[in-house]
């Protein structure tokens, strides 16, 4: 099975440029979790999690309106491609222990996002030969593991 066949085909971003309300706004109108973010060049430039804008907060004490979303976002970003394997994107996944991969074109540009909850929704709906419940029940328990403290998830 390919990426194309389970990702959310839908993918709101917000731009580098922007401050943080922006994504953050987006993520609750959404009901998403993480934002890729777009540099000047319409390429991907980094992406931003609900997390990374909640410790944001907390630790500069800022309004969200007054940070750069480049000072706060994850730029080592992992992606997938439409034609790759689900299994394959599973394993980046559970290898980097995170739970979304923004997908990309042949140029580099953002044409989905693929999470783990695509990935259990089609395991869910086509059974257990489809997509291996068991490999899905061990990227979430790696994706779970605590990190190292100052480590920085990428989505």
């Amino acid at each position: 099975m390919q990426v194309q066949e389970v990702m959310a085909k839908a993918v709101f971003t917000s731009g580098v440029e922007e401050p943080l309300s922006a994504p953050a706004r987006l993520m609750w109108e959404r009901d998403i979790g993480s934002v890729p973010i777009i540099g000047a060049d319409g390429k991907l430039a980094g992406v931003i999690t609900d997390r990374d804008i909640c410790m944001a907060a907390l630790f500069t004490g800022e309004p969200l309106c007054a940070m750069p979303t480049a000072e706060h976002m994850s730029k080592q970003v992992f992606t997938a491609r439409r034609d790759q394997s689900v299994e394959s994107a599973e394993q980046l996944m559970r290898e980097k222990q995170i739970r979304r991969l923004p997908v990309v074109d042949d140029t580099g540009a953002v044409v989905g996002m693929l999470a783990l909850g695509d990935i259990a929704r089609a395991a869910a709906a086509r059974g257990r030969k489809a997509i291996g419940v068991d490999e899905l029940a061990a990227t979430l328990a790696a994706v779970s593991q605590p990190r190292a403290v100052g480590a920085r998830a990428t989505a």
